[in-house]
């Protein structure tokens, strides 16, 4: 979580996500009673005032950083989820070396068993939210790949000049970079998401352990935009 005092220098200042997409602008705080910051106002870009819990935000340098909310829930379910199957699995051990009555293990099984099942439940549903956001990702970085193809038609045949062509080019090629970085991002947590669901990660006192990288898709498996071929083409061309 951010200092409180460091967050009261961010006021005024610009909201981008972990992607570097600009979010809005610090408007003001919710501050508690004792001083503590508890949300931070922001005024996005489409005119909305929303309120965010402090704790989700980052300072790096001078920008103020919004993390992902899905990060965030996978972490705490990342962490919950090993912790209470521990508890758990103590609790078994202590009953078969008779420390526990039959009475208060079953007592206290049910209530750690009721509680993984209702975090197994919402670690799904944030795997059903990931699959969506990773179409997401897929389409946006289509979408680039067709709109440099179409730019590079129009630059071809005369209709775009030298320099409005290569202020284009680099506006999809930061686009297509930041939705193939997110993409991946996104895969990596759901991998480690379902490696806790399906028990393939051993709970330690450790953090889960991270997916193996061969179960993510790698981004050299997305098409590719002949980027360096345009690039060539751009330094003949002496721009």
């Amino acid at each position: 979580m951010v200092q409180d005092s460091n967050l009261f220098f961010s006021l005024g200042k610009q909201v981008k996500d972990e992607y570097g997409c600009l979010i809005g602008t610090v408007a003001s705080f919710d501050v508690k009673a004792n001083g503590n910051v508890d949300h931070v106002y922001v005024e996005e870009t489409d005119g909305k005032f929303v309120k965010h819990p402090a704790e989700n935000f980052k300072l790096e340098g001078s920008d103020v950083i919004l993390l992902s909310k899905i990060k965030m829930r996978s972490d705490s379910f990342c962490n919950q989820i090993p912790l209470i199957w521990r508890k758990d699995q103590a609790l078994k051990d202590l009953a078969e070396k008779k420390k526990v009555s039959p009475e208060i293990y079953q007592d206290l099984h049910s209530s750690f068993d009721s509680a993984l099942k209702e975090l197994k439940n919402e670690a799904q549903n944030l795997i059903e939210e990931i699959d969506k956001e990773i179409a997401r990702c897929s389409q946006e970085i289509k979408d680039s790949s067709y709109a440099l193809v179409h730019l590079e038609i129009e630059h071809e045949i005369g209709k775009i000049d030298d320099g409005t062509y290569e202020k284009a080019f680099t506006v999809i090629q930061e686009c297509m970079k930041r939705a193939n970085t997110e993409k991946s991002d996104l895969e990596t947590i759901r991998n480690k998401l379902s490696n806790i669901l399906l028990g393939e990660t051993t709970p330690t006192t450790q953090p889960p352990k991270e997916p193996a990288k061969t179960s993510v898709t790698p981004i050299t498996n997305l098409p590719e935009p002949p980027v360096v071929v345009y690039v060539k083409e751009i330094g003949q061309s002496g721009i």
